[in-house]
């Protein structure tokens, strides 16, 4: 691949970047790098910046293949690149950080509570909020769509949904984005590579706005065993069919990651949604008075666009061959999702935007594991209904500034993204 070669929407074209860095996706997703990998090296091992290195998986069918296997690849040793020590593990454990039979276990408690049909009670209220949304944003003339929107809707309706107060999300909002987002200064004083946070190592991702977080969440469960009603929370905490119920010391953990996670994968993807449609015009023409079957292609064609969870790792629990190598028992392995959504042995055009993608099997919510994500049908409604808006109230999207990408390894999305809307 020449040094000439570029990709939409990324200026990263340099085919050996450190993966392991922060600074990986703050010019785009690497595409060069990965394009590299999938034809070369698909198995790659990669040396770290700090601790263990790892193998990087690039291929789709790859990627699909190891993550149905959690008895060889688990993910009970943490699930982002950095290394973390048992007792680390342990304390932030989620049921991301668990393989079944445990998760299937928790999956249980949660499930209900995100279930397709239980999420399409919800379309209403997400239809109300995002026009409030667009319409306040567009009276402003100028404004960053990722503030003004993106950032709103899915804690605002994730709030409604287990049962917090409005007046609370922009602080949920606020404590969200400094764990997940723990390695850009723009979101934390905490940064992980740069400040001492030793004192934090067994707090949510390292980070000491999960102890405001526990508080809030503490304060829940009291409102719930005294017989509140809080949303799908009260779903969580039942019992199961077995008589297992989640802990408390489970539900705070469990609390953080619904506040960090529950915003990332939707509100990144509605920002790179918007950046598409400022910046190819033809798309926002396209969506124009379509039925639902078409929007909801669309929002899928919007999620696998955006990847915005670039990776999940995983551990081998066992020596085992892989593309003629040798991975041994507790070598980090990772899922590159990120680049499996651009292999173009799966999907034709992988470098453009088709609204009318079909099938469009992208892998953005970790799909073919245990691990699929638990709001992907809340995020893809949320999604759905924000580009259904939009095409029915804005002429055009006109971006008016440079954007600006996350510092993060984990998550690729847009922090900035300065527009105009004109009325349709």
């Amino acid at each position: 691949m020449s040094a000439e070669w570029t990709y939409p929407f990324s200026t990263s074209t340099d085919p050996f970047v450190d993966l392991s860095s922060y600074e990986a996706f703050s010019q785009g997703a690497p595409f060069a790098t990965f394009e590299r990998m999938r034809r070369e090296d698909p198995m790659a091992w990669c040396a770290a910046q700090k601790g263990r290195g790892f193998w990087s998986v690039t291929r789709y069918a790859d990627i699909l293949k190891l993550n149905k296997n959690p008895a060889r690849l688990s993910s009970a040793k943490g699930i982002r690149i950095e290394d973390q020590t048992e007792e680390e593990v342990e304390a932030r454990k989620t049921f991301q950080e668990t393989d079944p039979p445990q998760h299937t276990y928790f999956r249980m408690l949660v499930n209900e509570a995100f279930s397709r049909g239980q999420v399409a009670r919800y379309e209403e209220r997400i239809r109300a909020i995002t026009r409030e949304l667009i319409a306040r944003a567009s009276e402003q003339g100028e404004f960053d769509a990722v503030e003004a929107i993106a950032r709103q809707l899915p804690m605002r309706m994730l709030g409604q949904i287990i049962g917090v107060p409005d007046a609370d999300t922009d602080w949920l909002v606020e404590k969200g984005d400094a764990l997940i987002s723990n390695t850009d200064p723009d979101y934390t004083d905490f940064v992980l590579d740069k400040v001492d946070t030793e004192e934090y190592r067994f707090l949510p991702f390292r980070s000491p706005a999960a102890i405001e977080l526990f508080d809030y969440a503490n304060e829940l469960l009291t409102r719930i065993e005294k017989g509140e009603h809080v949303g799908v929370l009260n779903l969580v905490l039942q019992e199961t069919k077995d008589g297992r119920r989640m802990s408390p010391g489970e539900f705070r953990n469990f609390f953080c990651l619904l506040v960090a996670a529950g915003n990332d994968t939707t509100r990144y993807s509605i920002a790179a949604s918007i950046h598409a449609l400022a910046n190819q015009p033809d798309l926002l023409e396209e969506l124009r008075g379509k039925d639902e079957a078409f929007t909801q292609r669309a929002a899928d064609e919007m999620i696998r666009w955006a990847s915005p969870t670039t990776h999940f790792r995983r551990t081998a629990t066992e020596d085992f061959e892989f593309h003629g190598k040798t991975v041994k028992a507790g070598d980090k392995v990772v899922l590159w999702f990120v680049s499996g959504n651009r292999d173009a042995d799966v999907f034709e055009r992988p470098y453009e935007i088709d609204l009318t993608r079909k099938p469009n099997r992208y892998m953005s919510f970790g799909q073919g594991g245990p691990h699929v994500c638990l709001g992907m049908f809340l995020a893809k409604l949320e999604i759905r209904v924000v580009l259904e808006e939009l095409a029915a109230r804005a002429a055009r999207i006109e971006q008016t500034a440079p954007h600006d990408y996350l510092r993060s390894n984990f998550i690729l999305g847009l922090k900035r993204l300065p527009v105009r809307i004109r009325a349709a």
